[in-house]
Order: structure tokens, then sequence, then C-alpha cells
């Protein structure tokens, strides 16, 4: 081994931060420094030039002007066992630049820590652990010691399960040590179905079919026959989801059958390079949009920086496994967690329910989380552009429950949209004799039995199993998988891909069966032949880890070297790893021992286990005696806007890109002071159109402890509300994404899922005339430890999480919140789909006193909706609405300050309503509906159509925008009940992202963004143009009518030259496809082109 030390790895802010903690329990610690430290694992000895190119690559960073640094070292290294995403690609860049000796680069952070005086080694222990993550990390004393890094065990074979001898005794041993999770009824059903194979099941076909039949895969509860309160009902909760599709099929593609669902979009010019190089071009076709959102949330709770990154990339997976293959386009994330309680800064309304230690906190998950999420989405290439975040975490009592409610056991949501060939929607044929394929990354023993742990309450199992269950990600990979699958849809029909699928919960062990059984098939597979990075593992471990960036695709035979070719132009590394067969029986041979680890028929494996009957009573709701009349409105005002649900989201924005691949028309952040207020996120279809796809969100959890079904009726709604501010049609070309999170099990929770699911998709998207159709569910969302008080537990609400879907027509008449202050006199008109109600049950103003209240709002009358969407098109069309906001957490009162920091204005809101709880109810309540800002000439006839459409009860004039910089509040009787500055307002607002940003980053630049958001006489943005965007910037290069060549460059890794192109195409060139493999091969000479660009991206 070699080592060899570099710059500084840590920045000063980071070790500071490092330093307090750890004085915080050993104050002997002095000081704190950092080395980056790499590890060389050799095949033989390096020639002087290899040595010097080897040390060129391992200079980078900082410089090292201190020389070596004094103290005890503590070296922090990835987990034994497993590689990091940094030695995968410094090793494929020591091998790109002929280093053929390296086996493997791996890299180290020693930290050196002074200490006044000698530690023992217990203390040493409480420093150590403060540097590094257990679950992805050890900590060394010597530097020798990290030579178990390269350490590889011999290969293991797989074991037997003794049923035949001890019965269904030895299954529920094997369950037990295993972490299957299976029921009682699936172990019956695999005693009988190998009793009749007359043999012994090994421990990878009981693995395999514990991640096919899990939860998490097969979704179970979804699927069975439910009785509530005595009653059958007569579907299923999937038949009451399928029946929203059944109510408005069209222009739905695809839904339930595949990775990612599928709509008609727009006609448009899909821009690519013809696989294998050459000039970018267009072809005009319709651009179908694909739409996918996943839930990530064991993995997030038990490691939540690469629980959530491999959240985002296996959901950008999905969306590139569908069909024949597809392409991403834009993401979004979010997260639900229990209280932050930030230090220095604990909210009085923060309670503190305790937590197991193998469990992340909320804090920290979202320190760490979002920049998970979003490290994966920037360095593939996707950008970030939706979400949303929510906190929750309170004593609720209610009979027969358990009494904490929250989310200690996260939601962590990953979804996006992207396009598909129209011919691609569908899989193809898959013939005995096909080509079965892994593409992507090796295998690695890390998130092993993901698939059933993810179907355990947090804290059911053991702390080894829960780190066993967590995967790592490595996003650059992952790219390159994604160009390979771009070049193929790109050949049209000449496409070689007849069915792809991500690797996911369960490995191989889960999505080779699933491809294969797609055609009624079965698969030969060779073991030895699936990529590993560790020849020691065991054939379950082999089959059944979840190592990430992995693809299995069945290829026709004749096609298979036209896809090795585009495989090795793109670096992305492929093996065949057998073929399909005509016997229904998938086998599994182990050359190594020859031997069979898997002999099972599909019919046994994907077979229909025993279907489960879920028989559930309702138990009777919370609520309280929360009283409005008895608050202080200033109060109330400031502690919602520090309220983390209603707060600036600033935070989890500007971590991520938020614009590569040139398509991004609306992001979160809106007009010139860049705030975060957007309801929408909006595409544009192509480079060449303004039509385009917008997505949105909704949820509204916490009325679910008061009544759940009116909690997934506003969850849809809010969606709705969000993505009318885009250039929707019709409410009926909006379609939903549900993601379902219970605590399956508990007492009154599935009752409460039913009447959700049920009041969703029976009864109100069927009205509403929207369909449903893709989702997800994780019904395991508690969490139950043990400490010396006795056994303690926190259960999330029934929580629907909606995504909402659309086509847009026009991307320009897309609507924000941002007011005007440039078209004159202007008014501000609330649509009120409440009805006056003004129900504060399970509201935001609820949360920050402690209490939950008793009626939560609700959605009374689908009418209205269709009404305001119908409405609401027909005024954009006009250019009758200027700024445009729904009404969701904290009311009415958040909504117009959220307008007003984003048009730097005042407000005076103007209430029909007198005495205190009327107003505070007025104020806060969060009902359906939305704001608009009008024309002062054109109010009586935003009023007409409005009242035509059937919304005449619901208008009300609420407000005018002022120029002084203060947001007012006027009763009934025009008495000022509220007034505060804008500034002081914002303030309070941008508080908790500037705590949280500056426990995450650098302090001095989290101080200066929130100086800056907060400052009166901050500009904002402005463009002023020193050139002519109407000249021809190539006319100095070029002959009247021909474009010059531009090479448009790429190594792996980058992923921006598809913009790229575009604009050199914009700008009168001929942009052509180069990678850098072109060039090493010599099949294309930079001669040829009048320039290059080097594109962006996370290559070297």
């Amino acid at each position: 081994m070699l080592t060899h030390s570099g710059a500084p790895a840590v920045s000063d802010f980071r070790l500071a931060k490092l330093l307090a903690g750890i004085r915080e329990r050993v104050p002997a610690v002095e000081r704190l420094d950092s080395r980056y430290l790499h590890f060389v694992d050799l095949a033989g000895e390096l020639s002087a030039a290899d040595r010097k190119v080897l040390e060129s690559l391992l200079q980078y960073g900082p410089a090292d002007e201190g020389g070596a640094p004094a103290g005890e070292l503590l070296l922090v290294v990835p987990r034994f066992g497993t590689v990091s995403p940094w030695s995968s690609k410094a090793t494929d860049i020591a091998h790109v630049c002929g280093l053929a000796k390296v086996r493997r680069i791996e890299r180290g952070v020693g930290y050196y820590a002074t200490a006044a005086r000698a530690l023992d080694e217990k203390e040493w222990g409480v420093v150590g652990a403060a540097l590094h993550d257990r679950m992805t990390e050890n900590v060394l004393r010597d530097v020798a010691a990290a030579a178990a890094l390269f350490h590889h065990s011999s290969p293991r074979p797989y074991a037997s399960v003794p049923l035949l001898e001890r019965g269904a005794a030895a299954l529920e041993a094997a369950n037990a040590e295993l972490g299957l999770a299976l029921s009682p009824d699936e172990i019956e059903y695999l005693d009988r179905a190998f009793r009749e194979l007359g043999r012994d099941p090994t421990d990878v076909e009981l693995m395999m079919f514990a991640q096919a039949n899990s939860e998490h895969c097969r979704h179970k509860i979804f699927n069975a026959d439910w009785i509530v309160d005595g009653a059958a009902s007569p579907k299923s909760l999937f038949g009451m989801i399928r029946n929203t599709h059944e109510h408005n099929p069209r222009g739905v593609l695809s839904a339930y059958r595949d990775n990612a669902a599928v709509m008609e979009g727009w006609p448009g010019r899909r821009w690519f390079a013809p696989p294998g190089g050459g000039s970018y071009g267009g072809s005009d076709e319709p651009i179908d949009i694909l739409m996918k959102v996943e839930t990530h949330n064991h993995p997030t709770a038990i490691s939540p920086f690469p629980g959530a990154a491999t959240g985002s990339g296996g959901e950008i997976r999905d969306e590139g496994a569908t069909g024949r293959g597809s392409k991403p386009k834009a993401g979004l994330v979010g997260f639900s967690v229990s209280n932050l309680r930030i230090p220095g800064a604990v909210q009085p309304w923060e309670q503190d329910a305790g937590r197991p230690d193998r469990i992340a906190s909320a804090l920290q998950i979202m320190i760490e989380g979002p920049v998970g999420a979003a490290s994966f989405n920037n360095e593939f290439g996707r950008p970030g552009i939706c979400g949303y975040f929510r906190t929750f975490e309170q004593r609720v009592e209610s009979p027969g429950r358990a009494p904490f409610r929250g989310y200690h056991k996260p939601i962590m949501i990953a979804g996006g949209l992207g396009n598909i060939r129209r011919e691609h929607v569908e899989k193809a044929a898959v013939v005995p004799g096909a080509k079965i394929i892994v593409l992507g990354g090796p295998a690695m023993l890390i998130g092993l039995g993901g698939g059933a742990a993810s179907s355990v309450g947090a804290g059911a199992s053991s702390a080894d199993l829960d780190f066993a269950s967590v995967q790592r990600g490595n996003p650059e990979i992952q790219r390159r998988a994604q160009e390979v699958i771009d070049a193929c849809w790109a050949l049209g029909d000449e496409n070689p891909i007849l069915l792809i699928h991500d690797v996911g919960a369960g490995g191989l062990s889960n999505a080779v069966p699933e491809s294969v059984a797609h055609g009624t098939t079965g698969g030969d597979i060779d073991l030895r032949r699936v990529p590993s990075d560790e020849p020691g593992m065991s054939p379950l471990e082999i089959w059944c880890n979840e190592a990430q960036e992995r693809y299995v695709l069945i290829v026709a035979a004749p096609q298979l070297a036209a896809f090795g070719a585009l495989c090795e132009r793109e670096r992305c590394p492929f093996a065949v790893i057998g073929e399909v067969t005509s016997d229904g029986t998938l086998r599994v041979e182990d050359p190594q021992f020859g031997n069979v680890p898997v002999d099972m028929p599909l019919a046994t494996l994907l077979g229909k286990p025993p279907r489960m009957t879920r028989d559930v009573s309702r138990l009777p709701h919370a609520s309280d005696d929360f009283d409005p009349a008895q608050l202080d409105l200033r109060d109330a005002a400031f502690r919602l806007l520090r309220l983390p649900t209603v707060a600036d989201k600033t935070f989890l924005i500007t971590i991520g890109d938020r614009s590569v691949g040139g398509m991004i028309s609306r992001d979160p952040l809106v007009g010139p002071w860049q705030v975060a207020v957007s309801d929408v996120a909006v595409t544009v279809s192509d480079y060449f159109s303004n039509h385009g796809e917008a997505m949105a969100m909704g949820e509204r959890t916490p009325l679910a402890l008061l009544d759940a079904a009116a909690s997934g009726r506003m969850a849809v709604c809010e969606a709705v509300t969000n993505i009318l501010a885009a250039d929707v049609g019709r409410i009926e070309d909006v379609r939903l994404s549900a993601n379902w999170m219970a605590a399956c099990g508990e007492p009154g929770e599935d009752a409460d899922l039913y009447d959700t699911v049920r009041a969703v998709g029976e009864e109100l998207c069927p009205a509403l005339g929207i369909a449903i159709p893709v989702g997800k569910d994780s019904l395991s969302m508690k969490t139950a430890w043990t400490d010396e008080a006795g056994p303690r537990k926190v259960v999330a609400p029934v929580s629907l999480i909606v995504s909402a879907f659309a086509p847009v027509e026009d991307v320009r008449r897309t609507l924000t919140p941002q007011l005007r202050t440039d078209r004159g006199p202007t008014r501000l008109l609330l649509v009120d789909l409440g009805g006056g109600r003004n129900r504060l049950g399970g509201s935001c103003l609820a949360q920050v006193y402690g209490k939950l209240g008793d009626v939560p709002p609700d959605c009374d009358d689908p009418g209205l909706v269709r009404a305001l969407a119908q409405a609401i098109t027909r005024l954009r069309r006009e250019g009758r609405l200027l700024a445009y906001h729904d009404r969701s957490d904290g009311g009415l009162f958040v909504t117009l300050c959220e307008m007003a920091f984003a048009g730097r204005c005042g407000i005076e809101a103007s209430l029909g309503e007198s005495g205190q709880a009327a107003v505070a109810a007025a104020l806060f309540a969060e009902e359906l509906g939305v704001v608009i800002q009008v024309a002062e000439g054109d109010v009586a006839h935003v009023s007409e159509v409005l009242r035509s459409a059937g919304l005449g009860d619901c208008v009300r004039e609420v407000g005018r925008v002022v120029e002084a910089g203060r947001v007012s509040v006027l009763d009934g009787g025009g008495r000022e009940v509220f007034t505060a500055s804008r500034t002081e307002l914002r303030r309070a607002w941008s508080e908790t992202s500037w705590r949280m940003q500056a426990l995450r980053d650098n302090p001095e630049c989290a101080h200066e963004e929130y100086a800056r958001a907060t400052d009166p006489n901050d500009p904002g943005l402005h463009a002023r143009l020193t050139y002519d965007p109407a000249g021809d910037v190539a006319a100095p290069y070029v002959a009247v009518g021909v474009r010059p060549p531009v090479a448009i460059l790429r190594e792996q890794g980058v992923n921006s030259q598809v913009e790229m192109a575009a604009a050199f195409h914009r700008a009168g060139f001929d942009p052509v496809d180069v990678h850098m493999t072109d060039l090493i091969a010599g099949r294309v000479s930079l001669d040829t082109f009048r320039g290059l660009v080097a594109c962006g991206g996370f290559s070297y």
C-alpha cells in the first residue's frame, strides 16, 4: 500500500465547529487540524513516470503551507468492506491516465488533535465519535491500519436452510437471523413450496423471496382485502386508486405497470446527437411526460446524507428505466421531520419526545439529508426545482392511540419528471436467447436487505441490520449509464433495449426476476459474471445487495455488439450475466463452487402467496381546546414566521443547481430579490418552443390527527391550487402521484389510511376529473425504542404527499406571488374556497402554541376547485392577473407576507371580521383558496368572471399594495389590529433558514446572506445589456450560409453538453458531439473544427 498526504481536508469554520462540539465533552482538547491521506493499492511497482502522474493527480485543493500538523492522529476512513464514491472516481481517473498497476485509490481524513493533557482511551473514543459517521466510516489510530481497506476475503458459498429436517422452525430462525420480515403466512407458503420441490431452500432464495415479496416491493397492504368496523370493503386500496384512472384515462399512456407513469405531452423538437457522435439535430415528435415520486424514509433516518442521496438517485433511475429507456429532466425533494430544536433557538412549542441512538435527529437529518439529495442531483446533472418541508412533533392525547405523534422516522420524498419517446413507452416482447445485462456500477456489500428493512418500523430491527440496509451513492457512474440509455433511445426504432429495470430494493434478486417475468419467461444467470468490488462476497451478498447506479437490461443477441460499442464510448461498465430462457425458472449458477444457489420457478417466487386481510377498527380522533380569542396577534404572527413549515426555505434551495439542462422556466426563487415562494416548478418541452411541463406539491399531514380523510382531500387540492399558477389548460390535464405513509398496525391508523384512500380515490379525484396513475406507499411510519423510562414510541400521522404534474401550453404565462408595483393602483382579491368557515384545527397556528384544535379545514365542494381552475385559466389568458399565491400553511397572513416579500412592497389588508377570535381565524386559517393581484380597473371584470364560474360567494377584496414598507391589518370596523415593517417580518421569516445555514455552512456566508435578504436597500437582480442580442455572433467566423463546426467536448461525468450544443446552434454554429474516448481512439480529430467548448459537470 502506498500512502500519500494531501491538502487540508476540512475548512477552518468546520474545524472550529467540530472542536467546539468536542470540547463540550472533552474540554482538554485544544486544537484540531486535518489532512487528506490517500491510500493506493498497487498490483506492482510504479515507474518513476507513473509515480509522478499519480502524485500530480493527488495534489488538489488548497495549498498546504503549514507542513505536517502536530497532534494525535485519528484517521477517518470509509467503513471496511465498502468502496467510497470518491474511490471509484479516483481509480477510474488513474486508469484513464494510464496507471494500469493502480488497483484502487482510497481516501481518508487525518484529524490531528492536540490536548492540554494526556487523554485516556475512553476520551479518545469520544473525540473519534465526534469526527465520523459510524454508519459509513471507521476511525483508526495509525496509518498502517488503513491496509484493511484493501483486504479481500476468500469467496464463500451459499448456506442451506434445513427445512426438510426442521420444518417451519428452520425458516423462522432464518427469518430472524437474516432480517427477512416474512409473515407467518409467507413462512407457511415457503414451507409448502420447497417441500413440493423436495429440497431445502438456500439462504439466497429466501432473501430473494423476502425482497420480491416485501411490503416495500409487493404493496401487500394496498392489495389486501379490507374489513373496517366489521364491514368488508368491495375494493382494495389499490383498487380505489385505480378508480381515478378508470374515471379519466384520457392522455395517460402508461399507468401502474412500469417504473414511472407516462402522459401525453406537447409536440416539439427533441434535441440530441446521433449515437456514436456527430452533429446535434432535432427530431419533431410528441414529447411525452413521465412522472415518478419515491420515498427513502428508512435509510434517511439511519444515515441522512447517503439515505437522501440514494433516494434521489433511485428515483432518477426509475425515470430512466421507464419503457425502453427515457430521460430525466427535473427533480423535486421533500422532507417531513420532528422538531428541529436548533441549538440556541429552541422554540416554545418544540416538545421533545426523545429518540433512540441508532437514528439521526431531526436537526441532523435536515442539515445532512437535503445536501445528500442535492449533491446527487447536482452531480448527475438534474436540477432540483420543487419541494416541501414540514416539522411536526407533538404530544396528542387520543384514546387508544400512541401519545407522541411526529416524524422520528422521516419522510424523504424524491421525485421528478422527464421525457420519453412515444414508441418507447411500452417495454418490448422478451424472447428466449435475449441477453440479460447489468449496466452501471459493481456489486458491493451495502444496502443488504433494504426492501425488507424499510418495511419495518424504525428501531424495531438491530443496529447491524439497519446499517446493512443503507446504500451509498455514486452519481457520476449513473450519469455514464444514463448517457448509454440516451444513446439507445436516440436510435428510435433501432433502440437495442427491449426492456430495462432499475436495480433498487432487493438488488439483482428483485430486478432480474421482474425483467424475465415480463415475458413469462425464465433466465439462466452466471453469478460470477456479476461485476463485484469484493471477491469475498457470498452468493447471497452478490445477488441481493443494493449497490446503486445499476440497471438490468434485456438486449436482443444480434444487437449486443452495437450496444457494447455505446457503452465503451461512454466508459460505462456492463456485463452480460445470462440469457432469457423459456422454461419459467430462474436459475443462478455459481461456477466458483460448481453449485446452483438459486433454482426457483418464477411462479413460486412471484406467484400468489396468501393474500393479506386487514380487519381494522376506527378510533376516535384527538382534539383539544385551542382558543384563538386569547392570542396576541403579534406574538402569533412572529411565532408562525419562525415555524420551519412556514419559514423561508432558501437553505434547502440554494444548495442545488436549478438550471442545468437549460430547460428550466420557473424555479422556487421568485422576482428580482429571489424569494423562495414559488407555487410551481415549470420546465420547457424543448429548446425551440414555449410549451412545457409543470409540477407542484401538496400535503397537510397534521390534519390527519383530527380527520384523516380531510387531510387527504386538502393535500390533493393544495397541489391543484399550486399547479394552477402554471398555464395548465384544464383541471383534467393534471395527473397526480400519491405517496401514502402510515404506521400500519398501530391502533386506529389502518382505518385512517383506508378512509383517506377512499376519500381521495373513490370520491374527490373522480369529482375533480383527475387521475392518479402512479404512487408509492411506506406503511411502517413509527419509531420504537426502550430507554431508562421504559418503552417509547413516536408514530407519524397518516401522511399523503401529493405531487401534481401537467403539460403547460405557454411557460411565459406562469404566475408568481411577486406583487407588481409597476402597474398602477391594484387590489388583492381572496378566492376563499372554505366559504368563510376559517377552521383552525390542525393549523400551524395551533401547532406553535402546542395545540391541535378540533375541526380542520376541508374541501367541502370539489366543484369550487374545478370552477377555480376554469376561472384562473381564462383570466390568465386574458392577461388580467398580476400575481397569484395559494393560501396554505400559516393562512392568509403568511400568503400576504410572502407576496410582499417577493414584491418588496407593503400591504394594507382589510378583513371583514371583528373581534379577536374572528380576526385570528380569518388571518391564520388554512382553508383552501388563492390570493390574486389585479389592476384596480380590472376588479369588476375579474369579479364577474369568478361569479360566472360559480365563485361569486367566495370572492372578496382583502387589501391593496402600498408603497410604505409595512404590512398592516384592519378589522371589519377599519381598526388597525396588526402592523409591522416588512423588513421586520422578513427577518423573522428568514431566521430559521439563516440559523440552519449557519450550522451547516460557513457562518460568515450565512450571516452575509441573511443581511442581504433583509436589507431594504438591496436593488435585487437587474440586467443592462451591453450588446445587441439580435446580432450574429458567429458572423466573423463563417461564410454566408455555412455553420462553422464546433466540438462539444465531454468526458465521463459531464452533464451539460446538450444545452451547450443548443446554445451554439442558436448562435449559428454546427455543434458536434465529441467524447474524449473518440479522441483517444482516433475516431475524431480536432483538426476538423473551428473551435471547441469544454462542458460543465462533475468530471475531472
